[in-house]
């Protein structure tokens, strides 16, 4: 879709803000001067973002922008944008279009030739990656596994992945997962777990996968979690073996 150049002009920016996943403490000071400058921000949960303006005393509009209504609000946040508004999107927590909303807006935006600009910042899965002691030069980031249909498939898929594998769980299906995981990948793949990440009880567990479901099973657990998995490791061939 092309659009006259003069209008693309007079369009305004979307920025994309990371937001503190845990301590308030992990914001820049241009996520807080772009929060403070633009004319609104779009907020995945307008509850949870109205306790991080006002910690810094920022007064701004907020405006919803969740799973439940980002398609039937896209098209009204293109035309503010064509309109020359100037909007941030942030989510609950981390950067927008991580696990969260954002894809929508971003790939419409880039449709229209509306300019965007994304801030770095906070996101979970890297302090979870960095600490857990695997290797972190190559990596694969799954996100949330699907909750029930093509969830065993995913599983299946993942086990023969060499690279670090990072996933997004639920605290109250954290178990089951690892018990999942023992199935596929074997109750002896090194993995960790973080949970609560900057914030008061933050707690990162590594070991095998068994010693991980042992840990959790005897204690519940609350809060965010990312997990990290050892990747597959290749066979060596008998040449290679016998080179060693």
């Amino acid at each position: 879709m092309s659009i006259c150049p003069y209008l693309a002009a007079m369009a305004g920016l979307l920025y994309l803000v990371p937001t503190p996943i845990g301590n308030l403490e992990d914001i820049t000071l241009r996520a807080l001067r772009i929060l403070k400058e633009v004319d609104a921000i779009l907020a995945e949960d307008t509850r949870q973002s109205i306790k991080l303006l006002k910690h810094y005393e920022i007064e701004k509009t907020l405006i919803p922008y969740h799973m439940h209504n980002e398609h039937r609000e896209l098209q009204r946040f293109i035309t503010m944008l064509e309109n020359g508004k100037n909007l941030a999107l942030v989510s609950d927590a981390g950067t927008p279009a991580i696990s969260d909303p954002g894809f929508l807006l971003v790939r419409e935006c880039l449709r229209n030739n509306i300019k965007i600009e994304c801030l770095p910042g906070a996101t979970a899965f890297v302090p979870a990656l960095v600490k857990s002691g695997l290797p972190s030069d190559s990596f694969c980031f799954e996100g949330f596994l699907p909750e029930k249909k093509g969830r065993q498939t995913m599983l299946k898929k993942l086990a023969e992945e060499e690279r670090t594998i990072i996933l997004y769980e639920s605290p109250h299906r954290l178990v089951k997962c690892l018990h999942q995981l023992k199935d596929f990948f074997g109750g002896d793949r090194q993995a960790s777990v973080s949970r609560e990440l900057t914030k008061m009880f933050e707690e990162t567990q590594n070991g095998t996968v068994d010693e991980l479901i042992a840990h959790f099973e005897a204690k519940p657990v609350k809060g965010e979690i990312v997990m990290v998995i050892d990747g597959k490791k290749q066979k060596k061939g008998k040449d290679a073996a016998e080179n060693d």
